[in-house]
């Protein structure tokens, strides 16, 4: 089906376009929000509300275009950031009551779903040392792997703008994980540090060359 096609069926709120378009982008918005929120729980809240956000705001969609998965990340872009604030607020708020007695928990989780929270949160722990508008960048070029003019259309700025973030990012973070992995080497020579601690690798591999950059 030809994009022009896709959107004007959108456009028209014709729900088995819709339904298709959610079944072709709900892993990949899943999956960027995953890498903003580093909350798988809070990744499957974004998806939601950026697909519902999508269905409301359809009739804005541009009658001519490609496809729209710049679209869709574009809302989730804007979803993260708004649960990341929300975090932040909550935060703020349980630190100034009283600590609350301890309970057991007795949850079960799947191995895979561990292993994935621990891959998010060694990324994380590069990543939320960036600045939010770079981190955005990055999950969308990199990641998501958008071109420098849909990540502008997803987040409303400039091509150029989209480039100079995108290249502090890569220089930012290739700085901090060197900084980590520095780290990680003095701790793993101290007496008694354990095995099978979080390395560096998961945010290595978010750096491709420039060359591969579209």
């Amino acid at each position: 089906m030809e994009h022009n096609e896709v959107r004007e069926r959108i456009r028209a709120g014709d729900r088995e376009a819709f339904g298709d378009l959610y079944d072709r982008y709900a892993r990949t918005v899943h999956q960027h929000a995953a890498r903003l929120t580093g909350d798988l729980s809070a990744a499957e809240d974004v998806m939601s509300e950026t697909f519902l956000a999508a269905w409301r705001t359809r009739e804005q969609v541009r009658a001519e275009g490609g496809p729209l998965g710049p679209w869709l990340l574009g809302i989730a872009t804007n979803k993260a950031r708004n649960h990341r604030r929300g975090v932040g607020r909550r935060l703020a708020f349980l630190a100034r009551q009283p600590k609350p007695e301890e309970t057991a928990d007795f949850a079960e989780a799947s191995a895979e779903r561990l292993d994935h929270q621990r891959e998010l949160a060694a990324v994380r722990a590069v990543l939320d040392r960036l600045r939010g508008p770079e981190r955005e960048v990055l999950a969308l070029c990199v990641w998501a792997g958008l071109d420098y003019a849909q990540t502008a259309d997803a987040l409303g700025v400039p091509v150029g703008t989209v480039r100079s973030r995108l290249s502090r990012a890569r220089k930012r973070l290739r700085a901090l994980t060197g900084e980590r992995l520095g780290q990680e080497a003095r701790e793993a020579r101290e007496p008694g540090r354990g095995r099978g601690e979080v390395g560096g690798r998961a945010a290595i591999v978010a750096l491709p060359s420039e060359r591969g950059s579209r």
